[in-house]
């Protein structure tokens, strides 16, 4: 099924989607949030499949589903804590700098906790308030969990994982290196993101939802025109439910917990850094990435990051070419 958050109030009211995305059925007689379906997820998702099967067959009244009403599916949670499942991409920043990858990273995951007090609605605006901190988007997958207990392997996180949705990680590269040094991580350097309009359950992904990813490439515009084209199902060191388990190790995570892959990144097709989009290549699904590529073939990067008045777009389509989640769609202002 296919749930998401309309604008309303600052938890938004929940309605069942259909699957080509063009009508809802409002859900809120049985939930009147996601984060309270979620919290109460195994009595009231029989519900609402019951709902998304009425709306499929046309056997309930039905409003026009228009993406910009959506908030994110959870306009705020409780837990949002991004991975990095695709070393290729780390592999690219440490080679920039002429620093290794450490053993460890190909099977301890990198994580960190970043703000989820308020997530951007998919087609709200970036505000940017300095061009220097270099706001860069990172085009990714994430799940949405239910209770899931502490010290879970991944097989078991499997089970746990309810929703699947899109993201678009605002990061404001200028700042990264700043907060690292202090050794404490991220926060000023990760603003609000945003996510997909809407979220689904991974069976709407048929066989392309297979070892807890999504096999389908990941579509990322940048000012209309394609920036990336890399295949979530391609060289992801961990799934999403390794990172489930990673995140669960030491404690337990609450429902409608959101757990991120981190930029979705392909190798090229020789092994080495990938290419453009117009060059036949899988793409970027963030800037910084073809910065370091440039850095590593020029000795420094000339694409820069966003500015106010830049546009940019995450999708994801099924073999049939339909969109599955709905389309991320933000405009970079000055804030």
């Amino acid at each position: 099924m296919k749930l998401a958050s309309l604008k309303h109030g600052r938890d938004g009211k929940l309605v069942v989607v259909s699957k080509d995305l063009t009508r809802y059925c409002a859900a809120d007689n049985i939930a009147p949030t996601l984060q309270a379906a979620l919290d109460d997820w195994d009595r009231v998702a029989p519900y609402l499949d019951a709902l998304y099967r009425d709306v499929e067959h046309w056997s309930v009244p039905c409003g026009r589903f228009h993406e910009h009403d959506a908030m994110s599916p959870l306009p705020r949670a409780y837990q949002w804590a991004d991975g990095s499942a695709y070393i290729n991409h780390v592999e690219l920043v440490r080679q920039a700098r002429g620093a290794t990858v450490p053993e460890s990273f190909y099977h301890d995951p990198l994580m960190y906790q970043g703000g989820s007090d308020g997530f951007l609605a998919p087609r709200d605006p970036i505000p940017l308030k300095d061009v220097s901190w270099g706001c860069d988007m990172e085009g990714e997958i994430a799940c949405i969990t239910d209770d899931v207990p502490m010290g879970v392997s991944s097989e078991e996180a499997a089970d746990h994982i309810k929703l699947l949705m899109l993201v678009n990680d605002v990061s404001l590269r200028g700042l990264i290196p700043g907060e690292l040094e202090k050794g404490f991580g991220f926060f000023q350097s990760k603003p609000a993101s945003a996510f997909s309009p809407v979220a689904v359950t991974p069976d709407e992904l048929g066989d392309a939802w297979a070892g807890s990813v999504i096999h389908l490439p990941l579509m990322v515009d940048y000012n209309d025109a394609p920036f990336g084209r890399a295949n979530a199902g391609q060289e992801a060191t961990f799934s999403l439910a390794d990172l489930v388990a990673h995140a669960a190790k030491t404690r337990s995570l609450c429902a409608g917990s959101i757990i991120g892959s981190g930029t979705v990144s392909n190798k090229g097709a020789d092994g080495g850094p990938g290419k453009p989009v117009s060059e036949g290549g899988a793409g970027y699904s963030c800037i910084a990435e073809i910065r370091m590529i440039e850095t590593i073939a020029d000795g420094k990067p000339s694409t820069r990051f966003m500015q106010p008045g830049d546009k940019v777009s995450v999708e994801m389509r099924d073999a049939a070419g339909h969109s599955i989640f709905g389309k991320i769609e933000q405009d970079v202002v000055a804030a």
